[in-house]
Protein backbone atom coordinates (compact mmCIF):
# COMPACT_ATOMS: atom_id res chain seq x y z
CA UNK A 1 0.00 0.00 0.00
CA UNK A 2 1.32 3.30 -1.01
CA UNK A 3 -0.28 6.51 1.09
CA UNK A 4 0.38 9.76 -0.40
CA UNK A 5 0.16 13.46 0.54
CA UNK A 6 -0.04 16.56 -1.46
CA UNK A 7 0.87 20.07 0.24
CA UNK A 8 1.68 23.51 -1.75
CA UNK A 9 -1.71 24.83 -3.16
CA UNK A 10 -3.17 28.19 -3.18
CA UNK A 11 -4.51 31.05 -4.62
CA UNK A 12 -2.24 33.14 -7.03
CA UNK A 13 -3.19 35.64 -9.63
CA UNK A 14 -2.43 34.51 -13.26
CA UNK A 15 0.98 35.07 -14.26
CA UNK A 16 1.92 33.66 -10.88
CA UNK A 17 3.38 30.18 -10.12
CA UNK A 18 3.18 27.56 -7.40
CA UNK A 19 4.77 24.45 -6.65
CA UNK A 20 2.88 21.60 -5.77
CA UNK A 21 4.67 18.78 -3.58
CA UNK A 22 3.54 14.85 -3.07
CA UNK A 23 4.86 12.97 -0.15
CA UNK A 24 4.85 9.35 -0.83
CA UNK A 25 5.09 6.60 1.78
CA UNK A 26 4.69 2.93 2.20
CA UNK A 27 5.56 -0.16 0.04
CA UNK A 28 8.03 0.56 -2.30
CA UNK A 29 8.33 -0.36 -6.43
CA UNK A 30 10.91 -0.87 -8.58
CA UNK A 31 8.47 -0.11 -10.92
CA UNK A 32 6.06 2.45 -11.15
CA UNK A 33 4.27 5.50 -12.13
CA UNK A 34 2.94 8.62 -10.63
CA UNK A 35 0.94 11.58 -11.81
CA UNK A 36 -0.82 14.88 -11.54
CA UNK A 37 -4.49 15.20 -12.01
CA UNK A 38 -7.27 17.92 -11.75
CA UNK A 39 -10.28 18.32 -11.34
CA UNK A 40 -12.35 21.87 -11.11
CA UNK A 41 -15.55 22.13 -9.97
CA UNK A 42 -18.72 20.54 -12.53
CA UNK A 43 -15.76 18.53 -14.12
CA UNK A 44 -14.42 15.30 -14.86
CA UNK A 45 -10.89 14.31 -13.11
CA UNK A 46 -8.18 14.96 -15.79
CA UNK A 47 -4.92 13.97 -16.17
CA UNK A 48 -2.34 16.53 -15.78
CA UNK A 49 1.21 15.36 -16.22
CA UNK A 50 2.81 11.59 -15.54
CA UNK A 51 6.16 10.33 -15.14
CA UNK A 52 7.46 6.75 -14.53
CA UNK A 53 10.27 4.92 -13.10
CA UNK A 54 12.70 5.88 -16.22
CA UNK A 55 12.22 9.49 -15.90
CA UNK A 56 9.68 9.29 -18.82
CA UNK A 57 6.93 12.32 -18.80
CA UNK A 58 3.68 13.17 -20.40
CA UNK A 59 1.74 16.13 -20.24
CA UNK A 60 -1.60 17.74 -21.04
CA UNK A 61 -1.64 19.40 -23.93
CA UNK A 62 -3.17 22.78 -21.56
CA UNK A 63 -0.01 22.60 -19.71
CA UNK A 64 2.79 21.84 -21.58
CA UNK A 65 5.65 24.23 -21.60
CA UNK A 66 4.17 26.04 -18.43
CA UNK A 67 4.00 22.64 -15.96
CA UNK A 68 6.69 20.75 -15.37
CA UNK A 69 6.87 17.00 -13.40
CA UNK A 70 9.84 16.23 -11.21
CA UNK A 71 10.51 13.51 -8.93
CA UNK A 72 13.08 13.18 -5.91
CA UNK A 73 13.62 9.16 -4.94
CA UNK A 74 15.86 10.27 -1.90
CA UNK A 75 12.95 12.21 -0.54
CA UNK A 76 10.01 10.08 -1.87
CA UNK A 77 8.41 13.27 -3.19
CA UNK A 78 7.12 13.99 -6.51
CA UNK A 79 6.30 17.78 -7.57
CA UNK A 80 4.98 19.93 -9.85
CA UNK A 81 6.00 23.10 -10.81
CA UNK A 82 3.63 25.72 -12.33
CA UNK A 83 4.55 28.27 -14.34
CA UNK A 84 2.55 31.03 -15.75
CA UNK A 85 -0.91 30.19 -14.61
CA UNK A 86 -4.04 30.73 -15.69
CA UNK A 87 -7.71 30.92 -13.87
CA UNK A 88 -8.58 27.82 -16.20
CA UNK A 89 -6.25 25.87 -14.02
CA UNK A 90 -8.29 26.22 -11.05
CA UNK A 91 -9.07 22.80 -10.10
CA UNK A 92 -8.16 20.25 -7.27
CA UNK A 93 -5.20 18.81 -7.54
CA UNK A 94 -4.29 15.32 -7.27
CA UNK A 95 -1.15 13.47 -7.22
CA UNK A 96 -1.82 9.32 -7.75
CA UNK A 97 0.30 6.32 -7.86
CA UNK A 98 0.79 3.02 -10.37
CA UNK A 99 2.56 0.23 -9.61
CA UNK A 100 3.63 -0.51 -13.37
CA UNK A 101 5.84 1.82 -15.22
CA UNK A 102 3.51 1.79 -18.39
CA UNK A 103 0.56 4.22 -17.90
CA UNK A 104 -1.20 6.60 -19.23
CA UNK A 105 -2.91 10.45 -18.58
CA UNK A 106 -6.74 8.53 -19.80
CA UNK A 107 -6.80 5.74 -17.97
CA UNK A 108 -7.19 7.17 -14.25
CA UNK A 109 -8.72 3.71 -13.32
CA UNK A 110 -5.00 2.28 -13.40
CA UNK A 111 -4.06 4.11 -10.40
CA UNK A 112 -4.37 2.57 -7.23
CA UNK A 113 -3.40 5.46 -4.61
CA UNK A 114 -4.50 8.81 -4.59
CA UNK A 115 -3.96 11.73 -1.88
CA UNK A 116 -6.81 14.06 -0.73
CA UNK A 117 -5.82 16.86 -2.79
CA UNK A 118 -4.77 20.35 -3.08
CA UNK A 119 -6.30 23.29 -4.09
CA UNK A 120 -5.14 25.44 -6.79
CA UNK A 121 -6.89 28.73 -7.12
CA UNK A 122 -5.73 30.98 -9.88
CA UNK A 123 -7.79 34.48 -10.37
CA UNK A 124 -7.77 37.03 -13.18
Amino acid sequence: QVQLVESGGGSVQAGGSLRLSCGASGATYSSYCMGWFRQAPGKEREGVAIINTFGITVYTNSVKDRFTISQDNAKNTLYLQMNSLKPEDTAMYYCAFRSDAYCSLLRLYDYSAWGQGTQVTVSA
